[in-house]
């Protein structure tokens, strides 16, 4: 177990889709956004370990057309994502209050959510990595499976958690009040979506 936690941990240091999607929505929406973000790809990570577990993401690794269809799947979420952030208009003028439709995070949560489950890579990283920390002394394999998934979600929430905080200190130094980085913060978030889908829809199963 602690080789693992030490492989996580580096890991973790690599920044990936989840990095750039928390920090981007902690400068957007805040603390609180950022945190639930968070909650949403831990969300999807534990869901993807379960189906390891099950088997269920073998499918991904020798069907490559269920590799493709859930590839440009999250592809074309993501860019969605990206264009919808880029053309959203800066905010100028404070406006009414109106009660959402949604409970406030709920929103981020299942974009979060969607983007860790469409991303078929992250199913075939459990599916292999898991099952190199199982030891064969140990109590039966899906229990070991279902703890080192476990431990990997928590480990995540902690991390994307403090990536909130430190974000949050950084960026509301430049983006609180309206300016010229505020005007430009969601093109910026768009940017970083598109990208992110683009590199998404270049991966190969291999």
């Amino acid at each position: 177990m602690l080789t693992f936690i030490l492989v996580v941990l580096m890991l973790f240091l690599v920044p990936g889709p989840a990095v750039f999607i928390t920090i981007s929505q902690t400068v957007k929406g805040g603390i609180k956004t950022g945190i639930v973000t968070g909650l949403g790809l831990a969300a999807g990570d534990l869901i993807h370990t379960v189906a390891a577990v099950a088997g269920l993401s073998a499918i991904l690794m020798t069907s490559s057309l269920a590799f493709e269809v859930v590839k440009y799947m999250g592809s074309a979420y993501l860019i969605y994502l990206g264009i919808m952030a880029f053309l959203e208009r800066s905010k100028k003028e404070p406006k009414p209050a109106k009660k959402p439709l949604l409970p406030t995070g709920i929103p981020s949560f299942r974009q979060a959510l969607l983007i860790e489950l469409l991303n078929p890579k992250t199913s075939l990283f459990f599916l292999a990595f898991l099952p190199q920390f199982v030891r064969s002394d140990g109590p039966p394999v899906t229990i070991q499976l279902l703890i080192l998934g476990l431990t990997f979600v928590v480990m995540g929430i902690l991390y994307t958690t403090s990536l909130v905080f430190l974000t949050s200190s950084i960026g509301s130094k430049f983006f609180a009040k309206p300016g010229p980085a505020s005007k430009w913060m969601g093109k910026a978030v768009g940017l970083v979506y598109i990208g992110l889908g683009l590199k998404l829809a270049l991966q190969t199963q291999d």
